[in-house]
């Protein structure tokens, strides 16, 4: 509030109404909270300004540049318009990283204030011409939510002026009385437009209703307050912060992983470690910067990393001679060394795994778990003698991919190998277990391994002898052999997966396995009559039946906190997802039981404290089979087999995948995607950058048989023989 009074003085505005109250999360609360305290200061708390902040569509490359709309709280604009007006592309409102990133604010305490000298050359302000006239006097939040500021409409606009921000002042009820309702999109020639899509843009009236159906009547704000299927992309922000997964950091695209996401990231760990180390693989450990001439040397392969790669120019005030990269991934890292140290094919396989972070500097919008601009993985880099040796490892690694989904996640996948065209850049081949979210009919590769065949060990020229050339080639150039490599690797991704294809309404559903409390007990039936002494025997059953549980090997909590009512605690493990919870009352006392409740399907069942910690142990297999079975038969039913192209944008836009017999053709490929594109169609559970987006190829399964004979089948786009079934859709 300092630097804001500082800033408006200069202005000649004056600072002294001032309303400090209750922090408001809401423009209701924030109303209620003004009220009670501004009519202390003798003037009306009649009028109210609203800040939205937009994110326009920019190119990859570009850094965007925020929009930040003020306005009176009860004017009304069409968004597309005013995108057109100020000359922008597809505004979306912006995520909280981006007020976080921009404007050092939240939604609950941005305004017209929170745009500065420093940060202004990189914002767009609009600003309601009704507002910039005015003389009446308006609630800003000042830097705060539990601050308020009453100045007239004229004296924002005279300090938006002053703060060189780039401003557009726009009467929004004549831009509302001009736009124009949307005119269809003719059809490119020699495309199909999609059956019962929307080619216009969704109209702001249709948006809004959707986004006010999506909200949970009567939902608390310490709750989750949107419907999964209404509002996908809030209710993912809302689970995983109001689910203790992540929270934001002051780099755009960086997330902290708090405890309770972590732990799912250690489950996997360990079990994948301790697999890998089943078959001779070690750890290890490379630095992760890497200098610009490694980086380039294998051309493929780093120009699908180009332009996400970060550099380190500058080391305090002084630019470095030459600039250094952050590790995208390792290959260009490791393979010099693996030239170094396989001198001779008694060095092989060398088998190296790396447990490190790496960082892509992504310019799309970015998502917690699934586009960030750094992010936790495994990556193994293993040498072989054979293509043979090195064919079989890349499918055992598939393997155990597949068994970090659906044996510790409970989340189904599809196994595959990827076309040409998304195979790993410089690859041999690439394998792949794909993923599904059923909210959105979205793909999500969940995992790859691949054989790198003979091209990295060629550009890095590692060689050995190879022990079967004949007797007159050894010691020669023709008696070398350039090793077969694989890489393979797998990333948080997986917890990002695991909440969008389990979480509900409530917030998170967490699979048994990798639950960091797998149940939670909780005291019930403590009232105003219950003595000290009745109480302690709940309370020290609870914390007893808790110790049993961990000392049998079950992650247990006894939730003992006396501040808290008991629904309120139901609520709270709730949302976080807690597999089990188990209340014990008095009468439970009494019938030596405990109440179970589950959070996958709010199951409720008695259970005997004999035996229980058998019974719990038990329950959380079934859980977790019960959690896989549900999503996988989901999975099945939105996997589609289809042979007439008239079909394939239908079932697309049912939010399936579609499984064709193809061609494998790449251009065949490209036209797939761009025959597949369209809009949104309203009410849809959309997510960011989807509604544009046409469908690629996920994978050809390696299970072909379960789709029928491929031979003698035409491919639906482009009608040339098929070679095999390949599985499509639109995808994260």
């Amino acid at each position: 509030m300092e630097a804001i009074s500082s800033a408006l003085s200069a202005l000649s505005i004056k600072t002294e109404k001032v309303v400090k109250h209750a922090a408001a999360n809401s423009p209701e609360s924030w109303k209620s909270a003004v009220t009670d305290v501004a009519s202390t200061l003798g003037f009306s708390t009649s009028n109210y300004t609203k800040t939205v902040v937009f994110k326009p569509k920019t190119a990859k490359s570009a850094t965007p540049t925020p929009v930040v709309l003020i306005a009176k709280d009860d004017s009304e604009y069409n968004t597309g318009a005013v995108a057109k007006h100020i000359g922008q592309k597809e505004m979306r409102l912006a995520a909280p990283q981006v007020l976080k990133e921009f404007l050092n604010a939240t939604k609950d305490d941005v305004s017209a204030l929170s745009i500065t000298k420093e940060n202004a050359p990189q914002l767009i302000a609009v600003l309601d011409a009704g507002l910039a006239t005015s003389t009446d006097h308006f609630a800003v939040h000042a830097a705060s939510s539990e601050e308020t500021l009453f100045m007239t409409g004229a004296e924002i606009a005279k300090y938006l002026q002053s703060t060189g921000v780039k401003l557009e002042i726009v009467d929004f009820s004549e831009l509302k009385a001009e736009a124009a309702t949307p005119v269809a999109k003719a059809s490119a020639p020699g495309t199909a437009s999609a059956p019962g899509s929307t080619q216009g843009p969704i109209p702001a009236s249709n948006k809004a209703k959707a986004a006010e159906a999506a909200k949970i009547p009567d939902a608390e704000q310490i709750g989750i307050t949107v419907r999964k299927a209404g509002d996908f992309p809030a209710w993912y922000t809302q689970v995983l912060l109001k689910g203790d997964m992540l929270d934001y950091y002051d780099v755009s695209g960086c997330y902290i992983l708090k405890p309770w996401s972590y732990f799912v990231w250690q489950s996997i760990q360990n079990f994948f470690d301790g697999e890998i180390k089943k078959i001779g693989v070690e750890n290890c450990y490379f630095p992760m910067f890497v200098s610009a001439d490694v980086l380039e040397r294998e051309k493929d392969h780093i120009e699908g990393f180009a332009p996400e790669v970060a550099w380190v120019t500058k080391a305090g005030n002084s630019d470095l001679e030459r600039p250094v990269a952050i590790r995208p991934t390792s290959e260009t890292v490791m393979y010099p060394y693996y030239a170094k140290w396989i001198q001779s094919h008694r060095d092989l396989p060398l088998k190296l795994n790396q447990w490190n972070s790496v960082v892509r500097w992504e310019f799309k919008h970015p998502q917690p778990f699934l586009r960030t601009r750094e992010f936790l993985w495994q990556e193994g880099h293993t040498a072989h003698i054979s293509l043979e040796e090195a064919d079989k490892e890349v499918m055992h690694i598939l393997g155990l991919y597949r068994q970090v989904y659906e044996k510790l996640l409970a989340v189904p996948v599809v196994s595959g190998v990827k076309s040409e065209k998304e195979k790993f850049a410089g690859g041999y081949y690439t394998t792949t277990v794909e993923g599904f979210v059923p909210t959105t009919g979205r793909g999500i590769q969940g995992g790859t391994s691949h054989c790198l065949g003979q091209n990295f060990s060629k550009m890095f020229n590692i060689t050995v002898e190879d022990p079967k050339a004949p007797e007159e080639f050894r010691g020669k150039d023709e008696g070398k052999l350039h090793v077969w490599q694989n890489s393979w690797g797998l990333s948080t991704r997986t917890i990002g997966v695991m909440v969008m294809v389990h979480g509900d309404d409530d917030g998170l559903v967490m699979p048994p396995r990798v639950a960091q409390v797998q149940v939670i007990i909780i005291p019930c039936g403590i009232g105003v009559k219950t003595t000290p002494a009745e109480k302690e025997v709940i309370v020290d059953a609870c914390d007893k039946t808790a110790k049993d549980l961990k000392a049998a090997g079950i992650r247990a909590k006894a939730d003992l906190r006396d501040n808290y009512s008991p629904g309120f605690k139901f609520n709270d493990w709730e949302m976080r997802g807690v597999p089990i919870r188990l209340e014990i009352g008095p009468k439970d006392l009494e019938k030596k039981s405990v109440l179970s409740v589950r959070r996958d399907n709010k199951a409720k069942a008695p259970l005997s404290v004999d035996g229980l910690s058998e019974s719990i142990a038990k329950l959380l297999d079934t859980i977790h089979d019960d959690m896989f079975a549900k999503a996988d038969a989901e999975y099945r039913s939105r996997r589609k087999v289809c042979e007439q192209w008239d079909d394939f944008t239908r079932i697309l836009n049912d939010k399936c995948h579609v499984v064709i017999p193809w061609c494998e053709i790449e251009a065949c490929e490209d036209e797939i995607k761009k025959r597949s594109a369209r809009q949104a169609t309203s009410g849809e559970a959309e997510d960011e950058k989807a509604p544009s987006m046409g469908a690629k190829s996920l994978c050809i399964p390696f299970d072909q048989a379960q789709f029928g004979d491929v031979k003698g089948k035409k491919c639906p786009q482009c009608g040339t023989e098929a070679k095999r079934w390949t599985m499509f859709g639109r995808s994260y």
